[in-house]
């Protein structure tokens, strides 16, 4: 049996996004593994989404968007006794956008830092069938700054493991996450990174910004970046509208993606990015010479582009004839 499915397991969030005047603001729902499990859905992928979500108004308006994808909540956890998370993205004078923090709770955490490994091993018969049919299990960091989710994830990976599932994990390094948590905000930046760091060895397959390569691994060269972790991963370095480095299947190279001017808001294109690329790697398989990758990473990279030509993250995710229209278009 060929397996196609895409496990995604952590934060979904609320991203309040300042308006460009700085005179009030806009919601838009995301987090980068609900991103990622939902671009994957529009690539025609099918998604498991697996994290923990309030039992508010914002947990109901992501169960809706999640059902109209179709992406599986089988997984999904609800939470009494804490709130999805709202992040704050300001704009400093040039307009760029910066993480300023979270929105105060009435409850002591985030729901996203309370996913259980207890509710998780009740289902343990189900995940494992889960198992059975997903090629990749995709996961970021940010749940590594609470132990009860940080417990989870663990979990979740031992057990994919069993399966001969790859995981992809997204460094995704939000300090905010652990500066606010009542959790890990003793705890010096110093032992975030190692503690980061050993979590990376889990990983078959590694993307990260180039700023991320620098201050975990200070290189930028992706098979230095490889070498330094145990399963000397494939590794994926992005720096925004500028050229991917890659090192996959023992080759090495960097590939060009499409830009635009016309690029309205740069939230979640790197999960985009991250859903084309995967949706690739099963539909066409694992690419074994330099055209192949750079196949994968071109589309990864218009997944990326098109997400950027309005606001907000899933809003924006291309589907499959889109991203196919968008690379027919450079073609001809």
């Amino acid at each position: 049996m060929k397996k196609k499915r895409v496990i995604c397991i952590g934060e979904a969030l609320i991203d309040r996004i300042r308006n460009k005047s700085n005179q009030g603001y806009t919601d838009f729902l995301g987090g980068a593994p609900a991103n990622v499990s939902c671009a994957l859905r529009k690539l025609k992928i099918d998604s498991i989404f697996i994290g923990s979500l309030g039992s508010d108004d914002y947990g109901t308006k992501f169960i809706t968007q999640f059902n109209e994808l179709d992406v599986n909540l089988d997984f999904l956890q609800l939470n009494n006794d804490s709130s999805t998370r709202v992040v704050n993205v300001d704009r400093d004078q040039f307009g760029d956008r910066f993480f300023s923090g979270f929105e105060e709770s009435s409850h002591s955490c985030f729901a996203d830092e309370v996913l259980s490994k207890k509710l998780l091993e009740k289902e343990i018969l189900n995940l494992e069938e889960s198992f059975q049919e997903t090629k990749y299990l995709v996961t970021g960091t940010n749940l590594l700054s609470s132990p009860i989710s940080a417990e989870s994830i663990f979990f979740i990976i031992e057990q994919a493991k069993k399966f001969e599932v790859k995981i992809v994990i997204d460094l995704n390094w939000r300090e905010v996450f652990w500066d606010h948590s009542s959790f890990s905000s003793e705890i010096t930046k110093a032992a975030r990174v190692n503690l980061i760091k050993k979590f990376l060895n889990h990983a078959n397959v590694l993307k990260l910004a180039k700023e991320e390569a620098t201050l975990f691994f200070e290189h930028e060269n992706p098979s230095l970046v490889s070498r330094q972790l145990a399963n000397r991963p494939d590794v994926i370095i992005t720096d925004g509208e500028k050229p991917v480095l890659w090192s996959i299947n023992g080759l090495q190279g960097i590939t060009e993606t499409p830009t635009s001017q016309k690029i309205v808001d740069t939230t979640g294109a790197g999960d985009a990015f991250l859903a084309g690329f995967i949706s690739k790697l099963i539909s066409s398989g694992y690419p074994s010479n330099e055209l192949e990758i750079e196949d994968c990473i071109k589309f990864a990279g218009v997944c990326g582009l098109l997400t950027c030509l309005g606001e907000g993250a899933i809003e924006q995710q291309p589907y499959y004839d889109k991203v196919n229209e968008f690379l027919g278009s450079l073609i001809s």
